[in-house]
Order: structure tokens, then C-alpha cells, then sequence
């Protein structure tokens, strides 16, 4: 069984030290994602309620124009907003580390998307 060790409240583990002050590392719990099932998606739309924050998941098969279908949404997240903080708190940690190592990411695919050869004339 593969499993993976990580603290409940989703903050993603620097180097494993307690930090400068010497403070109690959180507790951890065992994770079990072997039944876990892998969705790919490039579109996410966030919206909430007074209590709740929901992340709906789909494809957008035509991401850098106009999309003549509705993108269907395959997986729906429902969370509290304690935890939709703590997720944003973990999600910037991991973009950070990961800009530092690779540069930073550009989300305007405008920006992103270079013209060919035949465009250019």
C-alpha cells in the first residue's frame, strides 16, 4: 500500500526542521491514496456560499479561443473556508517554490503562446 505522510492542515513540510523558534512540528496523519483517481483539468471556476467555497473542475478543449461548447465540469470540490485557506496557503508555498526553480508563470496564454512561422508572413 503506498501512503504519504502529511499534516492536516495542508501546509507542505519545508526541510523537516521545527524552524528557529524550536516550535512543535503539527501533528501528522497517514494517508491512503491508493484508490485515488487522477483527473486532468485546465479550468477551474471558484464561486461560494456564506458557509462553503466550491472549485469546479473541467477541459477546456479549445483554451486559447473561443470554445462553441460549454466546458464540461468532471470533478467538483466543496470545502470550508478554513480549509480553502489553508489550501491557498499551501497552493502559493508550491508556486513559489516552483517559480524560483523554473522562473516565474505566465497565465495570459496570450503572453505565452508565440505566432508561427506562417503568421508572421
Amino acid at each position: 500500500m503506498d501512503t504519504a505522510t502529511h499534516s492536516p492542515d495542508m501546509t507542505i513540510p519545508s526541510n523537516g526542521a521545527n524552524g528557529a523558534n524550536g516550535a512543535q512540528q503539527r501533528p501528522r496523519m497517514e494517508i491512503d491514496d491508493t484508490a485515488t483517481v487522477a483527473t486532468y483539468a485546465n479550468f477551474c471556476r471558484v464561486t461560494g456560499t456564506p458557509e462553503e467555497v466550491l472549485l469546479d473542475f473541467g477541459l477546456n478543449a479549445q483554451p486559447f479561443g473561443q470554445n462553441p461548447n460549454p466546458i464540461k465540469i468532471s470533478q467538483r470540490l466543496v470545502v470550508n473556508y478554513y480549509t480553502a485557506k489553508r489550501m491557498l496557503a499551501a497552493l502559493q508555498l508550491t508556486i513559489q517554490r516552483h517559480e524560483a526553480a523554473f522562473g516565474t508563470l505566465e497565465t495570459d496564454v496570450q503572453k505565452r503562446v508565440r505566432p508561427s512561422a506562417e503568421a508572421r508572413g
